[in-house]
């Protein structure tokens, strides 16, 4: 299977320096699909170059199995078919939000003009405001209408770079599920660029965790928390508590907390210096355990609270708890683990 979007061992350069190199990444449609990363790893630039803004210098851009990028040769940007949603949204000022969707219609007439961003208007749930500017328009309403304009060319790839950043958090939320919901509706798969891994989890069906010009993991929201492939991802991908053990079993590390068994077998010799990670939701709070930790810090968030727990040893361990145990700082909390998905990494992979 070809695939919609095919990105074959690709490098990207500016001038000596190597900002992306061999990545690959494939989509197939009505796939949601995210890079996600640190500033500065390429994503931007790795959405640049599939959109035919960047020149490849290694590798292969191919769409709908047609060959878009190779080295020395760029299909234009306005022959690919793609939709594109940027973090400013672009919009004209002078235009009217019609106009503004039907500035890439200029082929039709006037009237399937206005009838085709009238239509494009409902379906982003902004009927009847197509006479209006953007300056009229709130934050929401003017990602809407980059959304709307990105749909006339009816693509069936669009591609988002950081499109809700300049969104309050609650709003940035609720627009890119609506958005989703709009795309998946409509068939259309998205690529989207985040630096924000609560937005990638919410919205896609597969992520790719950028390091360093390379995707280090491509896999389903679920796998990058639950089984990352590597130090990196563990430590970017959610909160959580490094803690230092021993390899007592293939699927048992002894640790100062004690024997921690997971539902995995590691195929390291037995005896092997590892590092456990522990996520604030393999704590569950139980005041009749033996194991105990003193409070140092809090965060309430509403449903739940996140506390910063301290050992006897010294270490600090993450328990997302719900907030009906409400403990100050300074107490003691008896603790269980509950680390199903153990996360274990040799301690020289630091």
């Amino acid at each position: 299977m070809t695939g919609l979007l095919a990105v074959n061992d690709i490098q990207c350069r500016y001038g000596a320096q190597v900002v992306v190199n061999n990545l690959s990444v494939h989509i197939n449609k009505g796939t949601f699909a995210c890079l996600l990363g640190p500033s500065g790893c390429g994503k931007t630039t790795v959405l640049r170059a599939i959109a035919g803004f960047e020149p490849i210098t290694a590798g292969e851009i191919l769409l709908r199995g047609v060959t878009a990028s190779r080295p020395g040769y760029t299909l234009a940007p306005e022959k690919r078919r793609l939709g594109m949603v940027f973090q400013d949204y672009a919009l004209f000022p002078h235009m009217t939000i019609l106009n503004n969707i039907g500035f890439g219609l200029r082929a039709m007439t006037r009237s399937a003009q206005r009838e085709t961003s009238e239509r494009l208007l409902e379906i982003v749930g902004m009927s009847g405001m197509g006479k209006r500017f953007p300056h009229e328009l709130s934050g929401g309403q003017q990602q809407r209408v980059a959304l709307a304009r990105a749909l006339a060319a009816r693509p069936d790839l669009i591609l988002m770079d950081e499109p809700f950043s300049n969104l309050d958090v609650e709003l940035r939320e609720r627009i890119g599920l609506e958005v989703r919901q709009i795309l998946k509706d409509a068939g259309i798969a998205a690529l989207l660029v985040t630096h924000d891994q609560q937005e990638a989890f919410v919205l896609s069906d597969m992520v790719g965790v950028m390091h360093h010009g390379g995707i280090v993991q491509w896999d389903t929201p679920f796998n990058l928390y639950h089984e990352p492939a590597n130090r990196f991802v563990a430590d970017f991908i959610g909160q959580g508590s490094f803690l230092p053990g021993t390899l007592v079993s293939p699927d048992t590390v002894e640790t100062e907390i004690g024997k921690i068994k997971g539902d995995r077998a590691y195929q390291w010799d037995v005896g092997t210096a590892v590092d456990i990670l522990l996520r604030p939701d393999d704590l569950v709070p139980n005041p009749q355990s033996n194991l105990r930790a003193r409070v140092v810090a809090r965060a309430f968030k509403g449903a739940s609270i996140l506390y910063t727990l301290q050992l006897d040893t010294g270490s600090r361990l993450l328990g997302l708890f719900p907030s009906h145990f409400d403990y100050g700082i300074g107490e003691l909390v008896g603790i269980d683990v509950a680390a199903q998905h153990l996360i274990s990494f040799p301690r020289n992979a630091a």
